[in-house]
């Protein structure tokens, strides 16, 4: 319905000539028919917005419960139709407004730029509404959970607010919203100092997500600010992480794509987390087996079974080669180190703990001034990280306590109780 349309209804002149009727003095009823045109207005305009609180929004929402389907739980939700019923006020009266002033245009033009300014301020509430409901609804799917959501959101409200406030500028003005922007392009350099980390955030977090480099939950390391810990919140200007110590730590997103970082979820996604720790053995212990020993390591059942099959092979290299067994030189003997290393393997491959189908292996390093390093190197089946220490803790607790059963010394500086002992011989 266009403004002529309802100029025509003539309703300010029609209540004058009601008041008249009614015995009231011509200036008097001059003076009370713009107010009661207005009065009647917002009667209107209020009833309408009421009804559509009260009975619409409770017919819809019981409509929405009934449904399976999930997307209408957003664009029904509670919050965003009360935002949306609040535009029907204030569109009543931006209509009406040339019925209720059919003299005074100035009147009207004023009045109506202030009803398209709270049109546009309440348009825009809705809208950001909907965008938060958009983002409950998808941030408890499971599939979503990992998703940087929060940092779309924001860019999307950034965007949303700039539109609408240079919209209410452009009616405050009484320009073209070209206008400004033309005289935006301009301090465009300007801007883009000001919003520099939002822009930079903005860019970030799209090649973080589209590169599947971070998630919230995932645990990261970067020492260059101090982060090692979970990730709990990823936003349009910063990426939070929480870290052991339970302080929180925040970096601009634009830090994580130009620096690097160490992310676990590779490890966490993986059959096991990895254990690379080796001890270091006292060259003067490592000798060559006698049958004495020989024997007694037989009577270990990870090792029963690999000293037959070694002493058969050295038996048929040595008779192949005419070597005397007894030669220590010469011969291919056995040594404890060797036997060792032969037992931790065996121990490792017998262990509950210790995933078999990933790299599993004791491996003998460079001699150093401090010894022969042994290094054990397998992956623990349990990622968890307290029991991931607990285990390692247990496999090197059985290491150490089963070195002196091959005759062999971990490597140690001298300390107090050596230089006692050297002084009491």
């Amino acid at each position: 319905m266009t403004k002529e349309m309802l100029s025509d209804y003539r309703i300010v002149e029609n209540i004058n000539e009601y008041l008249v009727t009614l015995g009231t003095g011509q200036s008097l009823a001059d003076s009370l028919d713009q107010f009661i045109a207005v009065g009647l207005l917002l009667l209107l305009a209020f009833s309408a917005n009421f009804i559509c609180r009260t009975v619409l929004l409770h017919v819809v929402t019981k409509l929405v419960k009934n449904t399976k389907v999930t997307w209408d739980d957003v664009l029904f939700d509670k919050k965003v139709l009360v935002n949306l019923s609040r535009m029907v006020a204030p569109v009543l009266i931006y209509v009406l407004l040339p019925v209720v002033f059919p003299r005074e245009p100035d009147v009207v033009s004023f009045l109506q730029r202030l009803c398209m300014i709270y049109i546009i301020a309440t348009f825009l509430r809705f809208i950001n509404v909907f965008l938060l409901a958009i983002y409950h609804v998808y941030s408890e799917k499971e599939q979503f959970k990992d998703r940087p959501l929060k940092g779309l959101l924001q860019t999307a409200q950034v965007t949303l607010f700039f539109i609408g406030g240079i919209a209410i500028v452009s009616i405050l003005m009484n320009k073209s919203p070209a206008v400004l922007l033309t005289g935006l392009g301009a301090s465009a350099a300007i801007l883009m100092l000001v919003f520099k980390d939002s822009i930079m955030g903005f860019v970030s977090g799209i090649q973080l997500s589209a590169n599947n480099m971070l998630r919230v939950g995932d645990w990261i390391v970067m020492s260059k600010y101090g982060a090692d810990g979970t990730v709990i919140e990823v936003t349009l200007n910063t990426v939070k992480v929480r870290n052991w110590d339970n302080t929180i730590t925040t970096i601009p997103p634009y830090a994580l794509v130009s620096d690097s970082f160490q992310n676990w979820r590779g490890m966490q996604e993986s059959g096991g987390r990895r254990v690379k720790r080796s001890i270091r053995i006292d060259m003067n212990s490592v000798k060559f087996c006698t049958p004495e020993m020989l024997d007694k390591y037989r009577k270990i059942h990870l090792l029963a079974d690999y000293i037959d099959e070694t002493e058969r092979v050295v038996s048929e290299y040595n008779e192949t080669h005419h070597i005397d067994n007894s030669l220590l030189v010469n011969g291919r003997r056995q040594t404890n180190l060797g036997v060792f290393r032969a037992y931790l393997n065996n121990y490792l491959k017998n262990l509950d703990a210790v995933n078999q189908e990933m790299t599993c292996m004791v491996r003998q390093l460079q001699p150093t001034e401090q010894g022969i390093p042994i290094e054990l190197y397998f992956f623990s089946a349990i990622k968890e990280w307290v029991v991931y220490e607990s285990i390692q803790a247990d496999v090197f607790d059985h290491v150490l306590a089963i070195i002196p059963e091959f005759e062999l010394r971990v490597f140690q500086n001298p300390t107090g109780s050596d230089f006692r002992e050297l002084r009491t011989n």
